[in-house]
């Protein structure tokens, strides 16, 4: 299988893409910003499957083309899409800049509906798109205080979803939205120092894993709330 998978370097993403990484039979595309991280993640699998590409998603809307192109040099077309970046400032609204409501909205929600867009083409009848969203975005769960444009960014990702499984429902591809709760990742940890979720990054990413191949048998265009608590 074609497989992308974006923030790739750290926390879920890394599991993530390390377990598709174990069956020869799949390539995966894994976006980051950092480069020696990335350099990692491909030598950390003995069937060299794992191609990287450096992009900040906050930078997005003017690498896209770029993007897209070295998509086309690896892959003919994309069975998986799973847009797992994310940007968290613990801030309160009256204290969070123009300019970092921007960036979090731009890793969080523009960049997933950019890719989305941008590598639909691609994706043949039972492909299936993946956005990773959050219990903050989940409508009618808890709130808190310092969460709000992220919360805010999530839930506008979770709307998309339902709004493009009516969209992509003529041509089969499947979208759905996974609203995660907290999970114990190097993001959590530097938003809420000393908080500890109750289920690691790596237990979390082999049920990504396996929803990605099989939830687009049941689901389509679902927020699907994968919570032990909230946060």
């Amino acid at each position: 299988m074609n497989i992308i998978i974006t923030g790739g370097t750290r926390g879920i993403g890394k599991s993530v893409t390390q377990l598709f990484a174990a069956d020869k039979f799949n390539r995966i595309i894994v976006t980051g910003r950092k480069e020696d991280a990335l350099e990692s993640l491909a030598n950390s699998t003995e069937f060299n499957n794992i191609i990287t590409f450096k992009l900040d998603l906050a930078q997005l809307a003017t690498e896209a083309i770029k993007f897209k192109q070295f998509i086309l040099s690896q892959f003919d077309s994309v069975d998986i899409i799973i847009n797992n970046a994310g940007y968290l400032i613990s801030r309160r609204f009256s204290e969070t800049s123009d300019s970092e409501t921007r960036a979090i909205m731009d890793v969080n929600f523009f960049a997933p509906a950019t890719i989305i867009r941008t590598l639909l083409p691609l994706m043949k009848p039972g492909s299936h798109i993946i956005n990773i969203g959050s219990m903050g975005g989940f409508q009618g769960s808890s709130k808190y205080k310092g969460l709000a444009i992220y919360s805010a960014s999530k839930a506008a990702i979770a709307c998309l979803t339902e709004c493009l499984a009516e969209e992509f429902n003529d041509i089969g591809v499947k979208i759905n939205c996974l609203a995660l709760g907290s999970v114990q990742t190097e993001m959590l940890s530097e938003a809420f120092p000393g908080y500890k979720a109750p289920i690691k990054a790596e237990e979390m990413a082999e049920f990504i894993k396996e929803f990605a191949l099989n939830g687009n048998k049941y689901f389509n265009g679902k927020i699907l709330p994968v919570a032990l608590n909230n946060p």
